[in-house]
């Protein structure tokens, strides 16, 4: 079976717009009929008004607390984790902290040195310089509108951390007196990205309304003191602008850490640097609350036609990777068919399935980090030089061979393609006919193919000219589809070491430090030459510093179809996206950048490679596909809530009848109850 599972496909992009935008606007408001300020048109330019690492003339020295007169009473409104994030970089610069929350935090906040108030009344009467609105996107309307704005001094500064900007805005123009100032922020961090510093993460602020009085600006400047003494990177810029980037990114970056957080990704022996920055992607993004998620949705109108995007995405790579697959197929049963036919019957025939030999499983002992100790500290000595013929002189060839030589080991190289210029100015010898390579007795022959042509390429090795004991070595990104191929083409006497390093020319360009080198030692002669020549080649990634992990090929695989599959998938769905970096990025936004740049460089065929020859790898994409239809689902469920509840004029009512539902009680006659019918028909009109 070719087809992903069975289950009906939520496809946006099938919906007419018009009734997309409908569906997803957010419902009528007062606010709509507000106008935005000049600074915040959309029809105004793009631009960011100032992006500085600190808000002041003279540097801010954090380990420091503001002097006395620089000191405000913040009172915190939502004490939940956020608010008690941000409550602590208050408390620790010495300003005064009060909070207000519907759930009891009390012991929380004397912990934290906070005054804790039960009653909005009692912490409006303390006077609070700055009211600080830390609650949901959800709550906001409601927790602003409950406030006794009047026990407040008049010309309070208001201030808000929602991820979106233009609702937040409008909000607090349209619910608070216009003697209240008002500044919209966004720390684009929380409490795990920021858990370690706020150094140089982003803080988006818009002075929406200030009023002019020296006091009041000193105040608006003194809170975001706090921030910039937390080294954030400050960034003035409108509301509307923020809204525009942040739903390319923020939501985009929520949504991905969503599904990924459903496939319940775990980290294995050998995660490659993708595959961390995945897992470091669900650990920031995976715990919000889905309201935090569904606030970036609802709020900002550009979300939905990134949703939409992304689910083009997803299944434009679908049919690209399917497209592919049935033309394998077609061609096995149309182009190939007798010769097909003859390999069944010779495999048959010695025992060994096409492709599929009796996997030689290790046990899970034998799953270790394999250690070595450089041979010599200024190089290789002659003794164990060695002489490696690279076969498939393309990027990654190239990127292996330039360590080899750089170990002062002889590197020979043979390619379809004519390298030999790149060849000359590397120090490697370049053959064009493999007959000549094959005659100059390589110790070691690396095979650099792409999965595709692999067999290909060593079907057609002269290996009768190659000494009988020569080492075989692959560095594929499956290992168990190699091995049987080695096993199955290569006469017993030739040595096979099966490695996968798990970095490639991109992600491995600044060093190959703790970057993982998997391998299996699948056929190594007894002989102490053999063995060392062995050790030898491995102690070249040794040496440069990688994590040397020995494993078996079955286990390898099990372990990549969970990680580099996936890693791939997601990088290449978002390549299709075409992200760019914005002026406010998260450090989650960063990942999916970076993921971006360390994927979309590999060429198809290894993505393709990936999916093809790992049996692991179908099941892994059927999940992320239930994965990604299940946040749709659950997205677009909140959403029809929301508007049926919209459909009644009193929501209330019909949330009780929705709790317990009750049908008109019938007489015996059959007959309804006059009463019953009058509810009835009263709760339709």
């Amino acid at each position: 079976m070719l087809s992903l599972s069975p289950h009906h496909h939520l496809c946006l992009h099938s919906l007419p717009k018009p009734f997309l935008h409908s569906l997803f606007s957010p419902p009528p408001s007062p606010l709509r009929s507000l106008s935005l300020h000049p600074a915040t048109s959309l029809s105004t330019p793009l631009c960011i008004q100032s992006i500085s690492a600190t808000a002041h003339p003279e540097p801010v020295n954090p380990s420091q607390s503001p002097p006395s007169d620089h000191r405000l009473k913040i009172a915190v409104i939502g004490f939940g984790n956020f608010g008690q994030f941000l409550a602590k970089a208050f408390v620790s610069q010495g300003h005064t902290v009060l909070a207000h929350s519907r759930s009891n935090h009390s012991q929380t906040a004397k912990k934290l040195g906070v005054s804790f108030f039960q009653d909005p009344h009692d912490l409006c009467e303390e006077h609070p310089e700055v009211i600080l609105l830390c609650t949901s996107i959800l709550s906001t309307e409601k927790v602003l509108n409950s406030l006794p704005l009047q026990r407040l001094k008049r010309n309070t500064l208001f201030v808000d951390v929602l991820s979106v900007k233009e609702f937040a805005k409008n909000l607090l123009l349209d619910v608070l007196p216009p003697d209240f100032d008002i500044l919209c922020t966004h720390p684009m961090f929380g409490p795990q990205s920021g858990k370690r510093s706020w150094k140089g993460l982003n803080f988006v602020y818009d002075k929406v309304r200030i009023g002019e009085q020296e006091s009041r600006v000193s105040r608006c400047e003194k809170f975001l003191d706090v921030f910039a003494r937390e080294e954030c990177v400050m960034v003035e810029m409108s509301c509307s602008e923020h809204d525009l980037f942040a739903a390319g990114s923020q939501f985009m970056t929520h949504t991905v850490g969503r599904v990924l957080g459903m496939l319940e990704l775990e980290s294995t022996p050998i995660n490659t640097k993708g595959y961390e920055v995945l897992l470091d992607l669900v650990e920031n993004t995976f715990d919000d609350s889905f309201d935090l998620y569904y606030g970036l949705f609802m709020y900002n109108k550009s979300a939905l036609e990134n949703l939409e995007r992304l689910d083009l995405g997803f299944e434009a790579l679908k049919k690209e990777l399917f497209g592919s697959l049935h033309d394998v197929v077609r061609k096995q049963l149309f182009g190939n068919g007798k010769r097909v036919q003859r390999r069944l019957q010779e495999s048959s025939g010695n025992g060994i399935a096409l492709g599929v030999d009796k996997v030689r499983v290790r046990s899970e002992g034998a799953l270790q980090s394999h250690e070595y100790k450089a041979q010599a500290s200024d190089g290789t000595n002659d003794s164990s030089k060695l002489k490696v013929a690279v076969v498939g002189f393309g990027n990654f060839g190239q990127f292996l061979a330039k360590a080899i030589i750089r170990q002062g080991h002889i590197v020979l190289a043979y390619s379809r393609t004519d390298y030999s210029d790149v060849a000359r100015e590397m120090g490697v010898s370049y053959f064009s006919d493999a007959d000549d390579l094959c005659e100059e007795h390589p110790e070691v022959i690396l095979l650099c193919t792409s999965i595709l042509s692999t067999e290909k390429v060593l079907r057609s090795l002269p290996v009768q000219r190659l000494k009988r004991s020569t080492l075989f070595v692959d560095v594929l990104s499956v290992k168990e589809f190699p091995r049987n191929l080695f096993l199955k083409y290569l006469p017993p006497y030739f040595d096979i070491l099966c490695t996968h390093p798990m970095f490639g020319p991109e992600s491995g360009k600044n060093g190959w430090n703790g970057l993982p080198f998997v391998f299996d030692r699948v056929r190594v002669g007894n002989d102490e030459g053999r063995v060392s020549r062995c050790d030898a080649f491995l102690d070249i990634f040794a040496q440069e510093g990688c994590r040397m992990v020995e494993m078996s090929c079955a286990e390898h695989d099990w372990h990549a179809a969970g990680s580099q599959f996936i890693t791939h998938t997601i990088g290449r769905i978002l390549e299709k996206l075409g992200l760019e970096s914005t002026p406010i990025n998260t450090k989650g936004y960063e990942t999916l950048l970076k993921l971006v740049e360390n994927t979309a460089g590999d060429s198809f065929d290894l993505y393709y490679g990936l999916f093809m020859y790992n049996v692991n790898a179908m099941e892994q994409l059927e999940r992320l596909d239930l994965a990604f239809e299940s946040l749709k689902k659950q997205l677009l469920g909140r959403v029809h809530g929301v508007l049926r509840r919209q459909l009644f004029e009193n929501a209330e009512t019909f949330t009780d009848m929705r709790e317990k539902p009750t049908a008109p009680k019938l007489s015996q006659n059959g007959t309804a109850h006059e009463s019953s019918l009058e509810t009835v028909n009263a709760q339709k009109n």
